[in-house]
């Protein structure tokens, strides 16, 4: 990796390590802002194509300054590519869909959902047993995404949208928790580089698929929002990678829950939306419930325990 004479020696340790992830959830907060700016003129297929397509030009020129290119987009698992690029697109879908019905607080909380669906899937396919703290945590986050659907239901102004973006939000954290299980296999064979490149790429493809249901012409603020979207999403991603190259994993996770700082900010500045009672509350143990269960994956025995709570190298959003 180049290091240039002027870059401060301290982002090469395992606290430039923690200074890049934080900076990459505050990224991932902007790009999520982007999207719910968006979606307000652009359906979801197009913000994905734009999200996804100009993602690549960072990652790109990221790639070239580390010196990997074209090496580091070569691969022996094409079919785990796809596997996994699919997975990941569908739950981008999904989580722009959620973040076009729901504040970016309740959407944002949604995605800590994916950790918690790893333990019963581990429970089935991986014949895992969790101790009875992560069973307990995992019980109680999902008791969280009922809470946050209470206002669907005692609300007469929330409308179908609540269930459409929890819905929405429920699904992603599954094709997320899925994504992330392949994203584990191909690191054994495949490079950062390789993942986060064709992951973009299908998921710009599956985007322009959508373009035959008809895409909008955006204003200049909402062409400005897609454009963000995927260059603060390209960034993202080198930011992640970067700190993932200097600190462990473990060390890592717990930052990624100070992305919820961010999009309560964000909600109550940019769109002045307070969170309420039951969405607050539903948040709040879903995001406990994820931190548990990533602490606990990170304690004594967790290497026979399913990947729950691996910091997202390269995030399906």
């Amino acid at each position: 990796m180049p290091a240039g004479p002027l870059r401060p020696s301290f982002l090469d340790s395992v606290t430039g390590g923690i200074l890049l992830r934080l900076g990459a959830t505050f990224l991932f907060a902007l790009m999520s802002l982007s999207v719910r700016l968006a979606a307000v003129e652009a359906p979801v297929g197009q913000i994905v194509f734009w999200r996804s397509g100009v993602a690549l030009l960072p990652i790109l020129l990221y790639l070239w300054w580390r010196g990997d290119l074209p090496k580091g987009l070569t691969t022996r698992r094409p079919w785990g590519h796809f596997k996994r690029s699919a997975l990941g697109a569908a739950a981008m879908f999904l989580s722009f869909l959620s973040l076009a019905h729901l504040s970016l607080a309740l959407a944002t909380a949604l995605s800590f959902l994916a950790p918690l669906i790893v333990v019963p899937a581990a429970i089935v396919f991986l014949r895992e047993r969790p101790g009875g703290i992560v069973v307990g945590a995992t019980v109680a986050g999902f008791i969280g995404v009922l809470v946050m659907l209470a206002p669907a239901f005692v609300r007469p102004d929330a409308g179908p949208g609540t269930l459409i973006g929890v819905g929405a939000g429920v699904l992603c954290a599954v094709a997320t928790a899925f994504a992330k299980i392949e994203i584990k296999k191909l690191t054994a064979t495949e490079t950062p580089a390789a993942i986060a490149f064709y992951f973009a790429v299908v998921s710009a493809a599956g985007g322009l698929a959508t373009l035959a249901f008809g895409w909008a012409e955006p204003s200049t603020r909402g062409l400005l929002a897609l454009i963000a979207s995927g260059v603060l999403g390209g960034l993202a991603h080198i930011a992640m990678t970067e700190a993932i190259a200097r600190a462990p994993a473990s060390t890592l996770a717990p930052f990624e829950y100070t992305s919820m700082i961010w999009a309560v900010l964000f909600d109550v500045v940019v769109f002045a939306l307070p969170p309420d009672l039951f969405g607050f509350t539903g948040a709040l143990a879903i995001v406990a419930a994820a931190a548990v269960v990533g602490m606990s994956s990170n304690g004594p025995g967790s290497a026979r325990r399913a990947p729950a709570s691996a910091a997202r190298p390269f995030s399906s959003s």
